[in-house]
């Protein structure tokens, strides 16, 4: 049996602060202080898609939802700015989000199967 157990993903900010209280506020994930205000968030149920690149290699991180309507529109009652208006990508019908350092994070409603819905 393997010992992988989970996944850390991490996010790099100019504004760690203003993203991590974004975190906790706003998308209300829980977190654990591991000391210092250094905030460890769970994650939802996690997946891992591998594409070809002709390029350096890169990571990307998403966030997934049921309904990307209704995401959107709760999210905007929450102040959230969309950079761009949910389009469909064949896979699923995607948007992003401005962050509070200025950067963007991807979210979807998967039209795809998954590990967790295979049956989707």
């Amino acid at each position: 049996m393997l010992m992988i157990t989970g996944t850390h993903a991490i996010m790099y900010s100019e504004d760690a602060d203003a993203l991590r209280a974004f975190f906790r506020d706003v998308l209300e994930f829980d977190s654990v202080d591991s000391g210092g205000g250094w905030l460890i968030f769970a994650l939802p149920p996690a997946e891992l898609g591998i594409h070809p690149t002709e390029g350096a290699p890169a990571h990307e991180l998403y966030l997934m939802c049921d309904d990307i309507e209704a995401t959107v529109e709760q999210l905007e009652g929450k102040g959230v700015e969309f950079t761009r208006p949910v389009e469909d990508a064949g896979w699923g019908l995607m948007t992003a989000l401005r962050l509070p350092d200025g950067g963007e994070l991807g979210i979807y409603e998967p039209r795809h199967a998954s590990p967790e819905q295979p049956e989707a």
